[in-house]
């Protein structure tokens, strides 16, 4: 593995933010594709729900042949088969077709994002990781605001295929930025003789074994796991809530989005600028607390001025939270378990996902929704809360450090 530099970071992160680009980009075309084939509202909603279902169906096993093989080669490997599924999806003559596709991306997907993150862990040491994550934060909110923009005026010149295609053109530009990357693959794991079936058993023992020996550990980013959750049920709500709850337009609700953005900007260029005097403990509990608090005054808004507000402290804090948590699982999650952990993690989460945006949507319809949104801005207060509780225990500071076991040592 060669030595740590910034040049090499700034490629990661280049290819990073010129993928991101092209996501957002390529959310929004893929929407009004399928809503312009079907003039289906159902059609659209499918599409929030393939990834999640096919991410439960893939994450199961796919962590432990990450683990097991070069993350470079699956990254790559993997953007080049994005590259070509997404890039068919204009030639697509009807709905199914889109999804199938959808589908094949998605389970690249699955096995690009633990490798990603293992991949990263490895290159990034200990004590450059929260300037690190407070940076890529700082280049995914730039692409949350600019893609959107850069879609609409594709849109305007020529078409939503552009889009598309722009999108699978990104995801080649970002192979072949991880192919000019070192290679930083852990010592090979022996091959196993056993079956596939009792290899990934052992795999999820591992796991199982690992959270219960790391309970602290698990219990901090449960919680940060868990508030994720109750912010995505809220964020599944948010147009309805905007427009028929408060009765702003969807002009107004535009705008929010864009304020929401630029705050989250401004909250990981602080970060970025600050992140040698903030503390992991500071990022997870005061950004955590304070997004919370940003939820809970949106929820309980009444003029167009309190959700502006309410958006732009989440927005502001979330970058602050993201930071950290993302610090501090990278620190504690050890490199030969991190794909397999990382995918165990992701099948628990959407699978949850899947459940709780159903009956988010099944309960708008039977309560008020400003009920709803106060309920879950106001656990997400209490898990905030209790994540302040937990960093503030003596005797735990070995897992918020952002030393090696070397430094630690000497």
């Amino acid at each position: 593995m060669k030595p740590f530099n910034w040049k090499l970071t700034s490629l990661m992160l280049t290819g990073i933010g010129i993928s991101t680009l092209g996501d957002f980009i390529y959310l929004i075309a893929i929407n009004l594709l399928v809503y312009e084939m079907t003039q289906s509202a159902a059609a659209v909603a499918g599409l929030w729900i393939v990834g999640p279902i096919i991410s439960v169906l893939t994450n199961s096993w796919s962590g432990g042949i990450i683990d097991r093989s070069n993350k470079k080669k699956i990254m790559i490997y993997t953007d080049i088969i994005r590259t070509i599924l997404v890039g068919l999806i204009p030639f697509m003559t009807n709905v199914w077709g889109i999804y199938i596709l959808l589908c094949l991306i998605s389970v690249a997907k699955s096995f690009f994002s633990p490798a990603s993150v293992t991949y990263i862990a490895t290159l990034v040491p200990v004590e450059k990781r929260k300037k690190y994550n407070s940076i890529s934060g700082l280049v995914t909110s730039g692409a949350f605001i600019v893609g959107p923009a850069i879609a609409g005026g594709l849109f305007l010149i020529g078409s939503i295929d552009i889009a598309i295609f722009l999108n699978a053109f990104s995801f080649l530009i970002s192979a072949l930025i991880i192919f000019l990357l070192p290679d930083v693959n852990l010592e090979k794991a022996p091959t196993s003789t056993i079956s596939k079936y009792a290899t990934l058993k052992a795999d999820w023992n591992e796991v199982i074994s690992f959270s219960k020996k790391e309970s602290y550990v698990m219990a901090v980013y449960s919680c940060f796991l868990a508030f994720g959750l109750f912010s995505l049920a809220m964020d599944s709500q948010e147009v309805v809530f905007v427009q028929k709850v408060v009765g702003l337009t969807e002009a107004d609700y535009s705008f929010l989005v864009s304020i929401t953005g630029i705050g989250f900007a401004v909250g990981a260029f602080i970060t970025a600028l600050l992140s040698k005097h903030l503390s992991l403990k500071t990022l997870m509990g005061m950004g955590m607390f304070l997004v919370s608090v940003g939820y809970l005054i949106y929820s309980l808004s009444n003029s167009f001025l309190t959700i502006v507000i309410g958006f732009v402290i989440l927005g502001l804090f979330n970058a602050f939270m993201n930071t950290g948590f993302s610090t501090f699982y990278q620190n504690n999650i050890p490199l030969h378990l991190m794909g397999r952990m990382t995918s165990v993690i992701s099948v628990a989460q959407n699978g949850l996902q899947i459940i709780f945006l159903l009956l988010i949507g099944l309960l708008g319809d039977l309560f008020p929704l400003r009920y709803i949104i106060a309920v879950l801005a106001s656990v997400n207060v209490l898990f905030s809360a209790f994540v302040i509780y937990l960093v503030a225990k003596p005797g735990k500071q070995i897992v918020f450090s952002e030393k090696t076991n070397e430094s630690i040592s000497s």
